[in-house]
């Protein structure tokens, strides 16, 4: 369902903020369903895994601003699912951690290269050597997160500060802010060199829009801009 809901996400040009949460109570995504996992043959396991991989690879390339709210467990995949976005919050009662050496195998959806990217080198081998769970407190001291909430009697704390966020996004000119998106995370694997061609590329994209000079009139007329995405 998720795949399918990424899927039509990816051209959905009216879209410009999106958010991945549970309404699983203190629940975000706690990983495999290790029960299945265990009726598989070992023939079954890697092609299983490699769908989940592309799923998530898939959420990373949305062209949108993407938020996880993370209002409870993100435990192995959960968190690989959470690092696949470009903004995570969490409540500080929410746990999260890459477990899966405690189950003799390691991460298999992204999470020993994305980590690493998140939060360094260093520290993310510590945290999958050792299998070890953080609160949102602690993923925020880490970087893990970007914004830490206290859990409020809706469990949704985490969630209301994602669509604060999206709030702020959808504002600005969505050709511009999914070109940055771009910009960034294509400049983030690069040379600084190599990644300043790509801003220089990517923001002669945002040249000939309407929505540019949108903006420098609305500007001259002390108006809001009214973007069209175009």
């Amino acid at each position: 369902m998720l795949s399918k809901a990424v899927d039509a996400l990816k051209s959905d040009k009216k879209v410009r903020t999106i958010i991945i949460r549970s309404e699983v109570p203190g629940i975000f995504c706690a990983g495999a369903d290790l029960k299945e996992r265990a009726k598989m043959s070992s023939g079954e396991v890697g092609p299983f895994v490699s769908k989940i991989r592309a799923m998530i690879n898939d959420i990373a390339n949305l062209p949108v601003p993407t938020i996880a709210a993370i209002d409870g467990l993100a435990l192995g995949g959960g968190l690989e699912l959470a690092l696949a976005c470009d903004i995570r919050v969490a409540a500080s009662s929410a746990k999260m951690g890459l477990v899966e050496t405690k189950l003799a195998i390691i991460p298999g959806g992204g999470g020993t290269q994305r980590l690493p990217r998140a939060i360094g080198m260093s520290l993310a081998k510590e945290l999958i050597f050792s299998a070890r769970v953080l609160d949102g407190q602690e993923a925020k001291a880490v970087g893990l997160i970007s914004h830490v909430l206290e859990q409020n009697q809706e469990g949704d704390a985490a969630y209301r500060k994602a669509l604060d966020l999206a709030r702020e996004f959808l504002p600005q000119g969505p050709v511009a802010v999914r070109v940055a998106k771009l910009a960034i995370n294509q400049g983030m694997e690069v040379d600084l060199v190599t990644g300043l061609a790509i801003e220089e590329a990517c923001y002669a994209q945002t040249i000939p829009t309407k929505d540019r000079l949108e903006g420098l009139l609305a500007f001259k007329e002390k108006r809001p801009p009214r973007y069209k995405g175009e």
